[in-house]
């Protein structure tokens, strides 16, 4: 049987798009012709002020797929972005980014692109986007002060903010008695008091299973599996179920270490601690309709204001202070930023421990958390 890439899929298909269906397409992608091996990006030299103006002239609309767990979980960086920019419309649609590449996959091969940006987990679709010429090069102001690790040498993406996963419990309900590392989350006194987003649904949580099982073996996965945990999609769900108090511990979801005051939730990241963090890759696609609204979002989001205001305290900025006393993240090995970019580029192994998981939990159930959108969210009515 013969089987196909992703690339030469697009290239088929795409390739009849172009002679055919971009024809009649209100906004023609350029493709390949979009970034040309050794051209230098300059940095942009305007100001936010300026861009907002390109952006007004151009029609104020811009569109974001945004890798999530809630439809609602962007919208505090939508009105920031509105209360900044008078006069500008910002749909964001949140979804799990493995959707989301696939979706913006499917609209470049029939000439149906919505969205102008999109900033997702979902990291080795980037480099493959740049070979396809899917990108637009563009280095925002401070592109140079973002960690080099953090941004394409070639500007045709960067991370904007930096995510971190790992356990968490709630302080009052665990009392002294309170976890210090993934292997007393096996001991039976918290037999149905876990919550976790499933590993196998997303290739984050994925990850930081893995790593568990690296440092304490598959018997680590036997005993939590035994341990009633209440598995459900979406990352954000361990967070909530601690936070209202209905399970002790969360595994596979974001925090912070400096928490809010008055919040009982400890996210956990130690020394001894494997966790996982990585930089939520962000670029502009080279068939955008609104390619300045969405040149002043990249240099928005990793403004100096933006970064310095990130709710767990890292910044992508290597001249951003992280809050509260924090390392920058790529100081933390227990963080190996480095190690995710290679798992995610390797789906043969990512399908590997996948499906190693489901022997362990079952199969995913449910529905995704931000509902099922479809081919083309974000599409204007008409």
């Amino acid at each position: 049987m013969t089987t196909f890439s992703r690339r030469q899929v697009l290239g088929a298909v795409g390739a009849a798009a172009f002679g055919t269906s971009l024809a009649a397409c209100t906004r023609p992608l350029t493709g390949a012709s979009a970034f040309q091996a050794g051209t230098e990006v300059p940095e942009e030299t305007k100001t936010l002020d300026q861009l907002h103006a390109d952006a007004l002239t151009e029609g104020g609309r811009l569109v974001v797929y945004a890798g999530g767990d809630t439809a609602s979980q962007q919208d505090a960086t939508r009105q920031a972005f509105l209360s900044r920019f008078p006069g500008m419309t910002l749909t964001m649609v949140v979804d799990y980014s493995k959707y989301h590449d696939v979706r913006v996959d499917n609209q470049v091969a029939t000439g149906t692109l919505i969205p102008d940006v999109v900033q997702l987990q979902t990291l080795q679709d980037f480099p493959s986007w740049k070979e396809e010429g899917l990108l637009l090069p563009y280095k925002p102001a401070g592109f140079s002060a973002v960690h080099e690790a953090f941004r394409d040498p070639d500007g045709t993406w960067l991370a904007i903010a930096v995510i971190a996963f790992s356990f968490m419990y709630d302080s009052a309900s665990v009392g002294t008695a309170a976890p210090g590392s993934p292997l007393d989350l096996v001991d039976p006194r918290w037999q149905g008091k876990i919550a976790s987003s499933y590993p196998q649904d997303d290739d984050a949580v994925l990850f930081l299973y893995r790593q568990y099982v690296h440092e304490y073996g598959w018997d680590w996965a036997a005993r939590l599996a035994a341990q009633d945990v209440q598995f459900a999609r979406g990352t954000n769900t361990p967070g909530a179920a601690v936070s209202a108090r209905q399970k002790a511990i969360g595994i596979g979801g974001a925090g912070t270490l400096n928490p809010a005051p008055g919040s009982t939730t400890r996210w956990v990241a130690t020394a001894d601690t494997p966790f996982l963090a990585w930089g939520q890759r962000a670029a502009v696609l080279a068939g955008a309709a609104h390619p300045a609204a969405a040149k002043l979002y990249l240099n928005w989001q990793i403004s100096t204001d933006v970064q310095k205001a990130a709710f767990n305290g890292w910044s992508v900025r290597t001249d951003v202070v992280p809050a509260g006393g924090l390392k920058p993240i790529w100081e933390y090995p227990g963080a190996h930023v480095d190690e995710f970019v290679e798992f995610m580029g390797d789906r043969a192994e990512v399908e590997r421990w996948r499906q190693s998981f489901a022997l362990y939990f079952g199969e995913v159930q449910g529905g995704p958390s931000p509902g099922w959108l479809g081919l083309h969210p974000g599409q204007p009515v008409t």
